[in-house]
């Protein structure tokens, strides 16, 4: 009985441990939005998003190495890189988190401030730990964590986000997105997210590929900046799932459009 006793505790011990290792990670992918021919966005972007979004993720890159993570490029370079060679690259890795960097851009030059996306219910404490990080340090609008079916989101099999880092078409955000100092800043605050993301995946129920929200209170996540993102808040090359509307189109743009290249 003595013996059965110690078996089952070294098998409960054992089992905690391995549940233990799977909400820690050890591989960021970084995923810098657009690349190549596609240069990102709109017509009316004061400065091409391509460029913008490589540059933030180098450095992020460069910030989380020297926190000692190991991290995988989708591209390093000016290149176009397909939607599913993004998602095989992260779908590769293990132990891995999933962060794809963009920037945003809208018909209405007044539209600015950040938002981040995520599909799968386990990505929400990861958005939500990022999106608080960057507004913080951005002191910029709070445009809110949106749950949305962008093709880099829903393939992936590990947590993963897109962030949306200012507004391309806005004077002000363009201006800034310019500085060195500032594009600094954002990758900095997009790691002390990702960082920040182990304390809360304790307290996250992880049902991948639910259709369903449900995202308890915790910090770095508030509930009112969590919603479903409209049907009609789209992007140039991400593409997501696209749903057949039944009701009258009775109402004009509703939203601004969002850059896409997942």
């Amino acid at each position: 009985m003595l013996r059965l006793v110690r078996f089952l505790a070294l098998l409960l011990f054992m089992t905690a441990v391995a549940a233990r290792a799977q909400t820690r990670f050890t591989t960021v992918v970084i995923d810098a939005g657009h690349g190549g021919f596609d240069r990102g966005g709109i017509p009316g972007q004061l400065v091409p998003e391509k460029v913008m979004t490589l540059d933030v993720s180098l450095r992020l890159k460069k910030i989380l190495q020297d926190a000692g993570y190991r991290v995988v490029m989708t591209r390093d370079s000016d290149v176009f890189v397909p939607l599913g060679t993004r998602v095989a690259i992260a779908n590769a890795q293990r132990n891995a988190v999933f962060v794809c960097v963009h920037f945003n851009s809208a018909p209405r030059s007044g539209a600015n401030g950040i938002e981040t996306y995520f599909y799968s219910t386990e990505s929400a404490p990861l958005a939500g730990s990022i999106q608080s990080a960057v507004v913080r340090g951005a002191g910029t609008e709070n445009r809110g964590v949106r749950r949305r079916g962008y093709f880099v989101l829903r393939r992936t099999n590990i947590p993963a986000v897109l962030v949306e880092c200012g507004f391309l078409t806005n004077q002000t955000e363009a201006t800034f997105a310019k500085i060195p100092t500032y594009r600094q800043q954002l990758a900095q605050n997009i790691a002390r997210g990702i960082l920040n993301r182990p304390a809360l995946e304790a307290r996250t129920s992880s049902t991948n590929r639910s259709s369903r929200v449900n995202v308890g209170a915790q910090p770095f996540l508030d509930q009112r900046y969590i919603r479903e993102a409209g049907p009609t808040h789209h992007r140039s090359s991400k593409s997501s799932k696209k749903k057949k509307s039944t009701k009258k189109k009775t109402t004009t743009k509703k939203k601004t459009t969002s850059d896409d290249d997942q």
